[in-house]
């Protein structure tokens, strides 16, 4: 069985060699590791094959033996076997093509686990932040995240910010769309019925925004459709300033969307909106906290 192992050891000679030992004591094989530099102490990510019956509990004290401290891991497959640098090289080239896949990249990238972590010793998770426009990324996971990991993070937000600001994501749908784009020479029309904002073209509702239910946290949740012939068009983007005006009219604070890590559109939306937003992503799920209480309120 594999396993995925992060742990702190001293910054001393020979403090790895003691680990490898102890692991070739226990049957278990060392087959992949990097290495986190520290000032006092190093992180070490190691690949484990340890005997099927073994448990993170198991693993734990093998590191403690050994000096170590600070253990966290998950059960992974072969794929965490591939060349780090490889991994990165694709990432900034998926970005390059695709800014708007960032969230889901990152997350990928940097192994961004669910909220629940089974089989962990805490499910106490770290979060690294990466800024992209006036939008907050935000990947967690139970192991701690590096400095030179943070380093990285930024580099890739840095690299989507650049092609931001040369206008490879869509234009704001604030400014005037040409008819021609929405097809037929119609323009969608938005109107709020029973505090639901519709778009409607030629009295077909092609997109709807609702509110629903404030969470214990005192956020809202937002429902958003678009019409899939209808997408890309700006229209979810403009659903979710008039949401959010409708949201501030009825004293709400903060909006919460919440969809797949895989989404693509969701980046592309706030950003245009002109919104300051905050993307977590956690496992397949990804939710955006947006700030709703400086817009002007929509009339109910």
């Amino acid at each position: 069985m594999l396993w995925r192992v992060r742990m702190t050891l001293p910054d001393r000679p020979g403090a790895l060699a003691l680990l490898a030992a102890n692991c070739g004591t226990s049957g278990v094989n060392i087959l992949g590791l990097q290495i986190f530099p520290g000032i006092e102490s190093v992180t070490d990510e190691l690949v484990l094959r340890c005997p099927e019956h073994w448990r993170l509990r198991d693993i734990a004290e093998l590191v403690e033996r050994s000096g170590g401290e600070s253990v966290s891991g998950a059960r992974c497959t072969e794929q965490a076997l591939a060349d780090q640098p490889a991994r990165y090289v694709q990432a900034a080239r998926t970005v390059l093509a695709q800014p708007a896949a960032f969230p889901e990249v990152v997350a990928r990238l940097f192994d961004a686990e669910a909220d629940l972590v089974v089989d962990s010793l805490s499910v106490v998770q770290d979060v690294m932040e990466m800024q992209v426009g006036d939008v907050l990324v935000q990947v967690r996971r139970t192991a701690p995240f590096t400095a030179t990991e943070h380093a990285r993070g930024s580099a890739m937000a840095d690299l989507v910010n650049d092609v931001l600001n040369r206008g490879r994501l869509e234009p704001s749908p604030l400014r005037p769309v040409p008819s021609r784009r929405l097809g037929r020479g119609a323009s969608p029309g938005y109107v709020v019925e029973e505090g639901v904002v519709m778009a409607r073209v030629e009295g077909t509702v092609v997109g709807v925004a609702s509110l629903g239910d404030a969470d214990a946290d005192g956020s809202t949740p937002v429902s958003l459709r678009v019409d899939p012939a209808w997408q890309r068009r700006g229209i979810g983007t403009r659903l979710l300033i008039d949401v959010g005006r409708l949201a501030s009219s009825r004293g709400v604070t903060e909006l919460l969307l919440t969809t797949r890590v895989d989404n693509q559109a969701v980046l592309p939306m706030v950003l245009a909106a002109g919104l300051k937003g905050r993307i977590r992503m956690a496992g397949d799920a990804l939710t955006v906290r947006i700030p709703v209480h400086e817009l002007k309120p929509l009339p109910a």
